[in-house]
């Protein structure tokens, strides 16, 4: 299989958006550019399926559609000057391919041009003096096509090429913008952003959709008592818990603190205490041990609560029930599981 990034497919996808944007009366500038070439190389499942859905309602692509589709899908978690350098740069490259595609056009326009003039001259019957002139004329037009192909091919190639290592470097810079340091989870903001999207797939699916809010018991006094890079390191060993026992369409981050959230798609509010269950059994087995002096420290426990999706309910809602269920475990003892269905004034959920 071709790489994405290759001349030939690059090319073709580089067309086909531009063909698609005059087909769907979208501007060519960068910013949209940059939208339909992913939407054509179907690099992005959700991109995609946005498109797909404008398209196929028959809606027109507004300023305001192209807008907002750049801002979901283009625009970076966090405004750091190296990302708005990058992002800058990204834009400029899709500029010069969109030069070198409107040069190319014109070359082709001009080519078919003398070609026509020629076939006509061919027509009236040339003379046996003017016959080798024609062909020159033919051969040296020829000439010049292939010279501006061949330039054509090697700055798609550059462009290209600077493209991918551009979109690697940025693919980077998001993925750390969006990571957080400590424990390599997700962070607040792709928390919130992932939450709003399975929001909308529940909704699309019809499918249940889970949320668990994790708190670590007595952190404050921990960190307190022993430090903070022993403190770090509780966190981290809840972190490693949590990318163990989540799975791939699972969303596990750190909330805040000493704060952990999972987001689990497709999931009903008994399975997700199963889920809270083996996080909170695995984390208070460890025994936490001071390597350099040998000191048992404790062992680390959990309050997890667990809410479930309500029909037509904000991702916030979601969130505060779950909370709302943490601390519940955490009046009634810490180191336990509660759900929304356990806080005095249960709401009745649209999946169970």
């Amino acid at each position: 299989m071709k790489s994405p990034d290759s001349l030939d497919v690059a090319s073709h996808c580089a067309r086909a958006a531009l063909a698609m944007m005059e087909r769907n009366k979208v501007p060519p500038h960068p910013e949209n550019y940059a939208i339909w070439y992913a939407y054509v190389a179907g690099r992005n499942p959700e991109l995609t399926a946005a498109i797909d859905a404008i398209l196929n309602a028959g809606k027109k692509f507004t300023s305001k559609v192209n807008d907002e589709l750049y801002e979901r899908f283009a625009v970076f978690p966090q405004d750091t000057a190296e990302l708005r350098e990058v992002g800058q740069r990204v834009e400029e490259a899709v500029g010069r391919v969109l030069e070198y595609l409107s040069n190319a056009n014109q070359g082709t326009t001009s080519y078919g041009a003398a070609l026509e003039d020629f076939s006509g001259k061919l027509a009236d019957g040339p003379s046996a003096a003017s016959l080798p002139e024609l062909v020159a004329g033919i051969l040296a037009e020829t000439k010049v096509m292939a010279d501006l192909n061949r330039q054509l091919e090697q700055r798609l190639e550059n462009s290209s090429n600077e493209i991918a290592r551009l979109r690697n470097h940025l693919d980077d810079l998001k993925r750390e913008a969006s990571t957080d340091a400590l424990t390599q989870l997700a962070n607040r903001k792709l928390f919130d952003h992932s939450l709003n999207l399975a929001v909308l797939d529940a909704r699309a699916s019809e499918a249940p959709l889970s949320v668990l809010m994790i708190d670590i018991d007595h952190f404050k006094q921990f960190n307190d008592t022993y430090g903070h890079q022993l403190g770090d390191q509780v966190l981290k060993l809840v972190a490693r818990s949590l990318t163990e026992i989540a799975q791939a369409k699972d969303t596990a981050a750190r909330y805040g603190g000493e704060e952990f959230a999972v987001i689990l798609p497709a999931t009903p509010l008994e399975k997700s205490m199963e889920v809270a269950e083996s996080i909170r059994s695995q984390v208070s087995t460890k025994r936490l041990t001071n390597r350099r002096t040998g000191q048992v420290l404790g062992q680390v426990t959990l309050s997890i609560g667990a809410a479930v999706l309500k029909e037509a309910e904000a991702p916030d809602s979601l969130v505060h029930r779950a909370d709302e269920a943490m601390y519940l475990a955490k009046r009634d003892g810490r180191n336990r599981v509660k759900s929304e269905a356990d806080l005095e004034n249960p709401i009745e959920t649209a999946a169970k």
